[in-house]
Formats: structure tokens, C-alpha cells, sequence
């Protein structure tokens, strides 16, 4: 049996060489990612927690944006956009670099947090986002279930989110609020899963080719979605049970 697993190959390469770079190409996904969230966490808790610093973007007792806060808000969602359409043209490495930035930049946008929510309830909830997220992730990981269907469905659902966030910024509705961040819950719940299998698949069907190049351009990109499925999960579920100030 042992022989027989030596021997067995995937598109000419050894799956013992596939299952253990698919480790290393998984191992950088998740490490670039965690690397992403301290910097989101870091700059979210430097800016929040000093007044002269959050003043620069909202108001400190409505926490209403002003102009450079309102840039703040919109500019990762740009990012996001720029980052897709010109992926191809980056290295590995300015790929990563601009991930970071991206990073950095959400954490701008979050800083209004460690003023609107208490810092345990902080605390408590990245807590539950953390084990939710291992759980569901593991869970695309290991599942023989093929998750590509959900794809369509779950992207469409993002869109709406989007679509009703920016409407519900001019009704201030709390019921569709609620409803926003229950769904939201939810859909990132489902892309944490689904893009989990899709990173774990791509490796597989590239990784014959060699191109190292690509591989590390697609552990970025990795690790960009499954960031932002942790940060929307988060934020959702802080404004569902997040203890307010």
C-alpha cells in the first residue's frame, strides 16, 4: 500500500509532492492573511483609541464621517477592485506589499469600533469570528461535497449586501440594518467555506505546471478573500451582539 501511494501521480507529478506543497501554498495563504489582521487590528486599535487621531475622520461624539472619513470608508472597497483587475501585472511580491497596504487601510476604516463597542465585546466577538472561521474553513478544506455551486449564488448575495448597505446609509433603518448583518453573517459563513475549497482546488490543477510565479500571486489573492470573509463576518456579527459604549 505504502509503495502504491509512492507511486501515484497526479498530471506527472508525485501526490506526495502535490499534498505537501499544497501544505506550504495553504501554510502562506493563512500566514499572509494573519499577518493582514494584525495589521487591520493595529492601526483599527491605534487610530480608535486616540482621539486626536479618529477626529481626523469622524466627528468624536456622533462618530459621523467627515470627508477624509467617508475616503477611508469607500477606499478598501476600491482597493479590492484595482487589486482584481491588476493582479496579473503585479509581482508576488508588490502583490503582497499592496495587501498589506489594503490591509492597513481597513484598519483605518474600523478604527471607529473601539469607541461605538466595548473593548471586551471586541474581544468576545473576534473570539467567536476566529472559532466560526477555523471551523468553516477546515470545513471547505476537508469536505468531498463540491462547493462550486455556491459561487454565483454567494457573489450575488455580496452585491446586494453592498447595494442595500449604501441605500440603508441614507434611511439610518435599524430593522435593515439587523437584517443586513444577519445575512451577511451568513453569506461570508458560506464564502469562508466556498473559497477555502476553490484556493485548495486552483493549487491542485496548477500546481503540475510549476509556475511559482502564479502559485504566489494566488496565495495573495487567497488570502485576501478569506481575509475579507473573516473582517465582514466580524463586523456583522459585532453589530448584532456587540456590547455598545
Amino acid at each position: 500500500m505504502a509503495q502504491e501511494q509512492l507511486i501515484r501521480t497526479v498530471g506527472g507529478v508525485r501526490a506526495a509532492e502535490i499534498d505537501e506543497g499544497l501544505r506550504t501554498h495553504m501554510n502562506k495563504v493563512y500566514g499572509t492573511m494573519s499577518v493582514g489582521m494584525l495589521l487591520t487590528f493595529a492601526v483599527a486599535w491605534a487610530v480608535g483609541t486616540s482621539p486626536a487621531l479618529l477626529g481626523i475622520f469622524r466627528d468624536p461624539v456622533t462618530l459621523a464621517p467627515n470627508i477624509l472619513g467617508w475616503i477611508a470608508m469607500f477606499a478598501p472597497l476600491g482597493m479590492v477592485f484595482f487589486f482584481g483587475a491588476m493582479i496579473n501585472k503585479f509581482s508576488a511580491a508588490a502583490a503582497q506589499t499592496f495587501f498589506y497596504v489594503f490591509a492597513s487601510v481597513m484598519g483605518l476604516s474600523m478604527a471607529w469600533i473601539f469607541v461605538a463597542f466595548t473593548g471586551l465585546s471586541i474581544a468576545n466577538i473576534f473570539l467567536i469570528t476566529s472559532i466560526a472561521f477555523a471551523g468553516l474553513s477546515l470545513y471547505g478544506y476537508t469536505t468531498k461535497k463540491d462547493l462550486s455551486g455556491w459561487g454565483t449564488f454567494l457573489i450575488m448575495g455580496v452585491i446586494g449586501l453592498v447595494v442595500a448597505m449604501i441605500v440603508n446609509i441614507f434611511l439610518q433603518s435599524p430593522a435593515i440594518m439587523f437584517a443586513i448583518s444577519a445575512l451577511g453573517v451568513l453569506i461570508f459563513a458560506g464564502l469562508t467555506a466556498y473559497d477555502t475549497q476553490r484556493i485548495k482546488t486552483e493549487y491542485v490543477a496548477h500546481a503540475a505546471h510549476g509556475d511559482q510565479e502564479w502559485l504566489g500571486k494566488a496565495a495573495i489573492m487567497g488570502a485576501l478573500n478569506l481575509y475579507l470573509n473573516f473582517i465582514n463576518m466580524f463586523m456583522f456579527l459585532l453589530q448584532l451582539f456587540g456590547s455598545r459604549e
